[in-house]
């Protein structure tokens, strides 16, 4: 299951944040001007995930156990449902 979605290039075309999915974790990498953040979690550390949606575009927030929340913005509403579905279904296997 190596899946991969990539947010809107819209809001930030140079530098989209990615989320891909393993077989054992999640890695989120968010991307600013001059550097960029990998974080990989796995299925077993996350203990929740939240959507925020806006007009256009919908934020993902990823509640791992013992780390601060990753926060990865600019998803389509349909990428930012399937983004979450695909977790918790492992997160719950």
């Amino acid at each position: 299951m190596n899946e991969r979605f990539s947010a809107s290039g819209l809001m930030n075309p140079f530098f989209p944040d990615e989320v891909t999915f393993g077989e054992k974790g999640v890695t989120f990498k968010v991307r600013k001007l001059f550097k960029s953040n990998d974080n990989f979690v796995f299925y077993s550390d996350i203990s929740g995930v939240e959507i925020e949606s806006g007009v256009l575009f919908s934020t993902i927030r990823i509640i791992p156990r013992m780390r601060p929340e990753i926060i990865i913005n600019n998803f389509t509403k349909g990428d930012a449902k399937k983004v979450k579905e695909l977790i918790l279904a492992k997160v719950q296997a």
